[in-house]
């Protein structure tokens, strides 16, 4: 089963797309990296799907969803994403999977609702030290690139804001955690690459029952480079649950 539908929430309608049978295993959601849309996931959601329910969206002002009046951090966006939640009828308990800057907003969604999340997969997501630690030891080239990409949804200082945010809220949560790195990053140095896993190692401090996966053939996009990882991560949470 597959429905498409726009949600109206307090102030925009947002496009969601919910695949799969209701088997009384929790809903997988899964949230995009910064720019990106529900289309992201194009390459999992049909394995997921076979398993249990998985919604995927569209964030205000990407996709198909109008735009919000709300700032684009992920304060606001994690709202948002409650608020479609309740409209469409979608009850926890949840598997959130964030790929990108969607693993900041679903990190803080598991530490706000922790009472509706029974699990959670982050794939090559963004640390909340990523400005202070990370970006000084890639090229300038990099930076100046890095710097300039935000235009899509919030701007440079909303997706900062958004890490404070995480870093503000950090919670130890008690759900099972799968945190996937991608192993091997166009444009990282050997000393980059290794640094960006144990920043991703660190991760896992976050919750009492973490494992890190690295994908060692992935760069960013791990959903498309190497999706039967993605998939793995997934089922092994639902079976585990």
């Amino acid at each position: 089963m597959t429905k498409e539908m726009f949600v109206k929430i307090s102030n925009c309608k947002l496009y969601a797309k919910l695949a799969g049978e209701n088997n009384g295993k929790p809903t997988v959601i899964m949230d995009a990296g910064y720019g990106d849309f529900s289309k992201a996931w194009d390459s999992v959601i049909g394995d997921i799907s076979m398993i249990t329910n998985v919604l995927i969206y569209d964030r205000a002002g990407l996709g198909k969803s109008e735009t919000s009046s709300n700032p684009r951090t992920s304060h606001e966006m994690v709202k948002e994403l409650k608020e479609l939640l309740i409209e469409a009828d979608i009850n926890p308990p949840y598997i959130l999977v964030g790929h990108s800057f969607g693993g900041v907003n679903m990190r803080m969604y598991a530490t706000k609702y922790y009472n509706e999340v029974c699990g959670l997969v982050l794939v090559d997501s963004t640390p909340e030290d990523y400005r202070e630690r990370f970006l000084p030891t890639m090229s300038p080239d990099f930076q100046q690139a890095y710097n300039k990409q935000f235009v899509y949804e919030g701007n440079y200082n909303e997706f900062m804001a958004s890490l404070k945010q995480l870093k503000e809220s950090r919670l130890k949560l008690n759900i099972p955690l799968i945190v996937l790195s991608a192993g091997n990053k166009a444009h990282y140095s050997k000393e980059s690459q290794k640094l960006w896993n144990e920043m991703q190692r660190e991760i896992l401090e976050i919750s009492s029952d973490g494992e890190l996966v690295i994908a060692e053939n992935s760069a960013h996009y791990i959903q498309n480079d190497e999706p039967e990882v993605v998939v793995r991560a997934i089922k092994k949470l639902i079976e585990i649950l």
